[in-house]
């Protein structure tokens, strides 16, 4: 849920990026100001809110399948509607995060903290704050927490010291990738949860980290009785997994094609501006509605960085300003096919896992 040019400071303050960056360079002021021409950073509140309904009417047509199928092993099937419904969770809850949905800075808080920590197991917090500092420095392999090395590595150099499972991990890691995935749903849940009992977690406020902590409780608790009371417990447990690893392979699917592959700034980049940085590091998958339904919008990687706050309806009616500008002043716009984004995507991680393979 792969995951705001600052951390958050208190909730009361929206995100960094809940209003386009300061056009204080010569290549991103005319986009901006194009931008801005086009109503394009203008909020779409209703598109959102109906999308929040069908959403929410979904999840409650699964769970009233659970309770007239009951113990049933056709029951199973709707582990995966589920998944698809809570990636929906997932992506309104970024939105939220970015301030795209509504122009007052709580009620997307509460937009976020109702889709994320309670219909997730996600904390808010948690997000926002690696988020904000992924948008801040995307690529930059000391900066961008999405880039860190950890279960897998995206840079030669950190693959250097990786011995045992760990090593056997990065010399595989372009097989493993999509397998891995599958537990994304389950470690955002547990990452979310060692943030909040962190005592260098990022809640600033004792009341922040009640209100998540309930929140990701109540989670827990509810999805755990609504399983047991319909289900049997093996039957509950294997639909946890169904239901948990299709939504990580979702997720993941969503957020490989982004960064993976393209450029991380060096000393270079220190120098980049906001548009080179975003533009240089992103890149966009080409398609239609079908496409930007399962990616969450996502797929505008580009633009969606370049204009943290602007909604998701708007990120395709400015790719052709973005585009144009690029190519006015010769930056690259990489925009590719979904599957050979994957193809990028899991080369690069092939190619960094490589002097072990030598090895």
């Amino acid at each position: 849920m792969p995951q705001a040019t600052a951390t958050l400071t208190a909730p009361e303050r929206a995100p960094a990026s809940a209003a386009p960056p300061r056009a204080a360079g010569s290549e991103f002021a005319p986009l901006l100001r194009t931008v801005k021409e086009q109503g394009l950073l203008e909020r779409r509140t209703a598109w959102y809110a109906r999308g929040i309904v069908v959403n929410l009417l979904g999840l409650a047509a699964v769970v009233t399948g659970l309770v007239l199928l009951g113990p049933s092993w056709w029951a199973m099937t709707l582990a995966v509607p589920l998944a698809l419904l809570s990636a929906r969770c997932a992506f309104v809850g970024h939105d939220a995060g970015h301030a795209q949905i509504a122009a007052d800075r709580r009620t997307n808080r509460l937009i976020q903290l109702v889709h994320a920590n309670l219909l997730l197991g996600m904390s808010q917090e948690w997000w926002n704050d690696k988020h904000n500092r992924h948008h801040a420095n995307p690529n930059h392999l000391d900066k961008d927490p999405d880039v860190a090395a950890d279960v897998l590595v995206f840079a030669q150099h950190q693959a250097a010291d990786r011995t045992g499972f760990r090593g056997w991990l990065t010399r595989h890691q372009a097989w493993l990738f999509f397998p891995l995935t599958t537990l994304e749903g389950i470690a955002l849940k547990v990452y979310g949860f060692q943030a909040l009992f962190s005592k260098d977690g990022p809640y600033r406020r004792r009341r922040d980290r009640l209100t998540e902590g309930a929140l990701l409780l109540t989670h827990v608790v509810g999805y755990a009785a609504l399983l047991l009371s319909t289900l049997t417990a093996g039957q509950a447990l294997v639909f946890a997994l169904i239901h948990q690893m299709l939504l990580g392979l979702h997720l993941g699917m969503a957020f490989a094609p982004n960064h993976k592959g393209m450029e991380t700034p060096g000393e270079d980049g220190e120098r980049w501006g906001h548009l080179r940085r975003q533009v240089l590091t992103s890149r966009n998958i080409r398609g239609g509605p079908l496409t930007d339904w399962f990616l969450g919008g996502l797929n505008y990687q580009i633009e969606h960085h370049l204009f943290p706050s602007m909604p998701r309806p708007h990120l395709r009616l400015a790719q052709p300003a973005v585009r144009a500008h690029c190519r006015a002043i010769g930056i690259p716009y990489t925009e590719t096919g979904l599957v050979d984004s994957y193809r990028q995507a899991l080369g690069h991680l092939h190619e960094v896992g490589e002097p072990l393979r030598a090895a």
